[in-house]
């Protein structure tokens, strides 16, 4: 049974990032350090080689794209943008402590969207549409893998829909610049929706080759 790779990473540090607050939907560059990083890592490190390249349209998204696949154009995907935060987008937990809809959502957020934002309910429903568009996409053109980069809450909630072992979104937490890469058996992804999670992203210099023999 032929099966396919696809290697998600998260977009790299951002100021923003780095203070704490919610971003979302706001299209915030890389910062200066974010740049120098994924440099650093993708001297240190084997990114997984893809003939296809997704990104999230955002430009921390597509910059870090530039950066760790500078020889592919990205296939822009508008659905794998990260979660609009509205009114609370920009703001660091510190400043929502006091606000009665902030604890309502920090206990809810499946349900209960931020002020002029978007419900946990309403952001797994786009993402998830939109993965298995791209997954059907490259079982139907004959390729074997694809690079996604996106934003770390679109990576934990679609490994926690899709991914095997079974886990909760925060124990699919990564780094800036880091991610995951699944293996999809057409088999099973058409009678269950899964694939295995089955090394994390980038690999260490020695590992590349057994990773990319996969």
């Amino acid at each position: 049974m032929k099966s396919y790779q696809i290697h998600l990473i998260r977009h790299g540090l951002t100021e923003e990032n780095e203070r704490g607050k919610y971003i979302g939907s706001t299209d915030i560059p890389l910062s200066q350090k974010g740049r120098e990083l994924l440099k650093k890592y993708s001297r240190e490190f084997d990114y997984p080689g893809a003939p296809i390249l997704y990104s999230s349209p955002l430009q921390r998204c597509t910059q870090t794209a530039a950066i760790l696949y500078p020889s592919l154009q990205p296939r822009i995907v508008g659905d794998i943008s990260e979660c609009d935060f509205g009114d609370w987008e920009g703001k660091t937990a510190t400043q929502l402590a006091g606000d009665p809809n902030f604890a309502k959502w920090l206990s809810n957020s499946t349900e209960t969207a931020p002020p002029n934002g978007e419900s946990g309910e309403a952001f797994l429903r786009r993402i998830c549409r939109a993965f298995e568009k791209i997954v059907n996409g490259l079982i139907s053109s004959g390729e074997t893998s694809a690079v996604i980069i996106t934003h770390g809450g679109v990576i934990m909630n679609l490994l926690s829909v899709y991914g095997i072992p079974h886990a909760k979104p925060y124990d699919w937490q990564m780094d800036n610049g880091f991610g995951y890469s699944i293996r999809i058996n057409t088999l099973l992804w058409q009678r269950d929706k899964v694939c295995e999670v089955y090394a994390l992203a980038p690999y260490e210099k020695s590992e590349a080759e057994e990773n990319y023999d996969e």
